[in-house]
């Protein structure tokens, strides 16, 4: 079964190095970090997955 979250993606950029953090309201204490878009929705499909199950 899947299930769509909404996220919120914000771009950073500290000490030249750019980075984006994805956080989502529908699942508490969802938070990922990632060097590119890509990148941080794939560790978000996993932990979603974790933190889904935990509950």
């Amino acid at each position: 079964m899947k299930t769509l979250i909404t996220l919120k993606i914000e771009k950073f950029e500290e000490k030249g190095q750019e980075y984006f953090v994805a956080t989502s309201d529908q699942i508490q204490g969802l938070v990922a970090e990632g060097n590119t878009i890509e990148e941080v929705i794939d560790i978000v499909s996993d932990l979603a997955k974790i933190l889904i199950e935990l509950k």
